[in-house]
């Protein structure tokens, strides 16, 4: 399908008089902005749970060592990991200017990031068409058409999941991806192309193609597993609509990608290529392979859609590739597919932004202005069936409070604070605990972890299953003092957060306890 041309109109009448007519927000712009206050209190209305503990702790150390930060969970180093992204460091920095804990950064930097997310999203859609109401639906498909079966994982961006993930760096990250394919298809068609968009000048520049390699840099820095999906989403817009495949512009693009590699090579805290070799992480990622139909199926609904729009590729450019977002969704296709068949499951986690080319493309083709024939008419009864299904066994719960929910939709994960504990134990002090919730929270508030609750390329993982081994002799009830005393010397615990079910060894003094889960704070040693 030929992009379609943007066009400037022309002042008429009495407008012209005024230097031009009176401003009025687009439809995108009104939905946005009430999409924007929505989510915002929604998310903070819903507790954080689940990584949020593991971000608030990057903000923790980066705010005691901004240079130098420890592990974010354990008293290692922390060279080498990369939850040290620009993005973590901005938050540190912030934190140290206002005195604000990790859990309060993470928190605040959710609006933030969806305003990126929304103001990325819109440029995106522009570039792909001039409809109107377009993004208003790509946006609405994109947080209602997923599955029925809640996903609550990094870089889903369903309501219910947004409640969550709002403050992540992968929220910031994919809103940056949509800012960057949306510069890359401007530049792609604007040079050597059918059409020449008509907008920013100096597309040519080499400037411009620095600078969008900085940008696609920073995705890679700040979350890199959406950085694959960003890069396959930039494969797809050139070589779907550059033209004139000359020296100059194979030289513009080739600048682009070495000063993306370049400039992220710089950075200080870790190696961009280390995760690569790394499949450390890939076991927690098997799970979304196992719960994908549940997790996405309505999206299929937007097939259709591409198919349409390859088809058009087809008749008008002779190629099906030729549409973006039909080569988009086959790039990120192949990848997951490659992370089922090569065992690398962290791959897996760009399913998120590989549904985003049906869910915009069902977004564009239901804006087109009508009367719709009946295979549009049929579309759009099948998009609207699958968003009310979507709303209703998933998503409802994330902005229907409970004392408005006449039906009683799922809600947002309820995990316990720790608050109680934190305040009693100084940052940096090491803990065993043995709790679901605590492993996952506790080091947001500054406190150590003796076992890391989860890998991090920084760290050998055959060291963290060590000192989780330590960990499980300690709490076995048929530990000995000494045996205690053995693993507290050699990892400086010096507290205890237990669940109610496991007895506080005798050399311990307990020192507070969780009226809400009945967990107690012990201390041991001096």
């Amino acid at each position: 399908m030929s992009p379609e041309v943007l066009v400037r109109r022309a002042v008429r009448g009495a407008t012209a008089l005024r230097g031009g007519a009176s401003w009025r927000p687009t439809p995108y712009q009104f939905f946005g902005a009430l999409f924007w206050l929505v989510m915002s209190l929604a998310y903070w209305r819903a507790p954080l749970c689940c990584d949020a503990g593991q971000h608030a702790a990057v903000v923790e150390r980066l705010k005691a060592h901004l240079l130098q930060p420890r592990h974010p969970t354990a008293d290692l180093p922390g060279a080498g990991s990369p939850y040290y992204s620009p993005y973590t460091l901005a938050q540190g920095a912030f934190a140290r200017l206002t005195g604000l804990g990790g859990w309060e950064v993470v928190r605040l930097f959710g609006p933030l990031n969806l305003l990126v997310l929304l103001t990325g999203i819109g440029r995106f859609v522009r570039v792909l068409t001039p409809r109107p109401w377009a993004p208003v639906l790509g946006l609405f498909a994109m947080v209602l058409l997923w599955g029925t079966e809640r996903a609550l994982w990094s870089g889903s961006l369903g309501l219910m999941s947004m409640t969550e993930n709002l403050g992540y760096p992968s929220t910031f990250a994919i809103g940056l991806a949509f800012w960057a394919w949306a510069l890359t298809g401007t530049r792609a068609r604007g040079i050597g192309g059918p059409v020449r968009y008509v907008g920013p000048s100096g597309l040519g520049s080499l400037w411009g193609y620095k600078g969008l390699g900085a940008l696609y840099a920073l995705i890679l820095l700040v979350h890199p597993v959406t950085s694959v999906a960003a890069a396959l989403g930039a494969v797809a817009f050139v070589a779907g609509w550059q033209r004139g495949w000359g020296l100059a512009v194979v030289g513009r693009w080739a600048m682009a990608g070495g000063t993306a590699l370049l400039a992220a090579s710089f950075w200080p805290y870790f190696d961009v290529l280390a995760p690569t070799g790394n499949h450390s992480v890939d076991a927690m990622h098997q799970r979304l392979y196992e719960g994908m139909p549940g997790h996405f199926w309505l999206a299929l609904i937007g097939v259709p859609a591409l198919w349409l729009r390859a088809w058009r590729a087809k008749q008008g450019e002779g190629h099906w590739w030729r549409d973006p977002l039909v080569l988009m969704f086959a790039l990120e296709c192949l990848a997951v597919a490659y992370g089922w068949v090569s065992g690398h499951h962290t791959y897996g986690a760009i399913m998120g932004l590989t549904l985003v080319p049906p869910q915009f493309a069902l977004g564009i083709e239901l804006a087109a202005p009508g009367p719709w024939r009946a295979g549009r008419r049929l579309l759009g009864g099948a998009a609207a069936v699958g968003a009310c299904v979507g709303f209703l066994t998933v998503q409802a719960g994330a902005v229907v409070p409970r004392a408005l929910d006449p039906v009683g939709f799922d809600q947002p994960p309820r995990w316990p604070t720790y608050a109680w504990a934190a305040q009693h134990i100084k940052p940096g002090e090491a803990v065993i605990t043995d709790g679901y919730y605590s492993v996952q929270l506790i080091a947001g508030y500054g406190p150590d972890l003796a076992a890391p609750a989860g890998p991090d390329p920084a760290l050998d993982e055959r060291e963290r299953l060590r000192r989780l081994a330590a960990v499980r002799s300690y709490l076995a009830p048929a530990s000995t003092r000494a045996e205690r005393s053995a693993v507290a010397r050699r990892y400086h615990v010096h507290w205890l957060l237990l669940t109610p079910r496991r007895k506080v060894p005798e050399e311990a003094t307990v020192v507070d306890w969780s009226r809400e889960t009945g967990e107690v704070l012990a201390r041991v040693g001096p």
